[in-house]
């Protein structure tokens, strides 16, 4: 005979013990303090956009991007170094993103290789050398020889500065490619250098995009090679890379140690348009990333 008993309702109800009590503030004190540790990195990014943009938009002006400068603090704009590291870092581009996505590529793909690991060691050294450095590196080779400052020797610094991080990020994208694309591209019979080129970089590309961003808004922020190669010009240089050639960086250090208050208000300008800039790759970075993660 099979009597049926219901079993008790299980209790709502349950003993903390002084052990979890315990565990469970001290939780809470880890969460507020990894909390005001974020908090923490914030303020000095909002203290610096807040700083530059109210110093820097009313500087903002017509005259500020269309006029070359102007001699003794009597106005002009900041044409010149607008255009300047336009070139500059669209030349530093063209030359560092094929040497910075190749090394990442044959990085990642080699990576059993004794050339494969010292290139990796070689980038994240290269990755933090001081840019000062860079610039006279650069400048012993191509600045001294010639007995010129030139803006070919300025792209060249910048790109040195590019290809690490370029090359870190591509391999680093790379290794998130699933292993079974490589396999069902060789089983197919395609060759390795053809399943490199139109599977594992296809499906690497927004990576690999992210990083060519940050390595371009990096480069064009950087301040001390160009001092020693492109060195900085009040001429309009378009296309001469043999010439000095000035860039915004160069303009913000050069207007800012000046005693006239016109010259010190482009220098904020200048750095209010930097700051659009870099703010607006990351910007592009982040929306990338969050539009991937979705699809």
């Amino acid at each position: 005979m099979t009597v049926n008993r219901a079993l008790p309702a299980p209790s709502r109800r349950f003993v903390r013990s002084g052990h979890d009590v315990r565990r469970m503030r001290m939780d809470q004190v880890v969460y507020g303090l990894a909390l005001a540790a974020g908090l923490t990195c914030i303020v000095p990014l909002g203290a610096v956009i807040l700083f530059v943009t109210a110093n820097g938009i009313g500087a903002l002006n017509l005259d500020l991007l269309t006029k070359a400068p102007r001699a003794l603090g009597t106005g002009g704009g900041a044409v010149t170094a607008i255009l300047g590291s336009l070139q500059l870092v669209a030349l530093a581009s063209l030359m560092a993103i094929p040497i910075g996505v190749l090394a990442g590529v044959y990085v990642n793909e080699f990576s059993g290789r004794r050339p494969a690991r010292l290139i990796r060691f070689a980038a994240d050294v290269l990755v933090g050398v001081p840019s000062i450095l860079v610039g006279i590196f650069v400048f012993t080779f191509l600045v001294l020889p010639f007995r010129q400052y030139n803006a070919f020797a300025g792209s060249v610094a910048l790109a040195v500065i590019m290809v690490p991080v370029i090359a870190r990020t591509t391999e680093e994208t790379l290794k998130l490619v699933p292993m079974t694309l490589r396999e069902a591209s060789l089983a197919l019979g395609v060759p390795v250098w053809r399943s490199v080129v139109s599977v594992v970089l296809r499906a690497g590309l927004p990576g690999i995009l992210t990083g060519v961003m940050l390595a371009v808004a990096r480069a064009a922020g950087e301040t001390a090679p160009l001092l020693f190669t492109a060195l900085g010009s009040r001429l309009v240089n378009v296309g001469d890379l043999g010439q000095p050639m000035d860039a915004l960086p160069l303009f913000i250090y050069a207007n800012a140690r000046q005693p006239y208050p016109v010259l010190n208000q482009q220098a904020w300008g200048a750095a209010f348009l930097l700051l659009l800039f870099v703010l607006t790759v990351n910007v592009l970075v982040r929306a990338r990333s969050w539009g991937h993660r979705r699809a």
